[in-house]
């Protein structure tokens, strides 16, 4: 798990797909799962977008039910 930040937002963030990710790398997100890495040039890019479309990031400003701290998960064989 991590915590990723975009447009002010912070939102706790599964990590399994990419684990190989560091701090300060940008990610594409989809239902809380970091599901593709991106440069820089690219992620500013896109930001800009969600920022043009009027209201686009106030959806994401809303308390996540499921953010309650570190959550570990069960490791396969264990």
């Amino acid at each position: 798990m991590g915590t990723a930040r975009f447009g002010g937002i912070r939102k706790r963030i599964c990590l399994a797909w990419l684990p190989d990710v560091k701090v300060g790398d940008y990610v594409i997100v989809h239902v809380g799962f970091a599901i593709s890495r991106m440069d820089e040039t690219e992620a500013m890019k896109t930001l800009k977008l969600f920022e043009a479309v009027d209201g686009a990031l106030d959806e994401l400003k809303l308390p996540d039910p499921d953010d309650r701290g570190d959550v570990e998960f069960p490791r396969k064989g264990a």
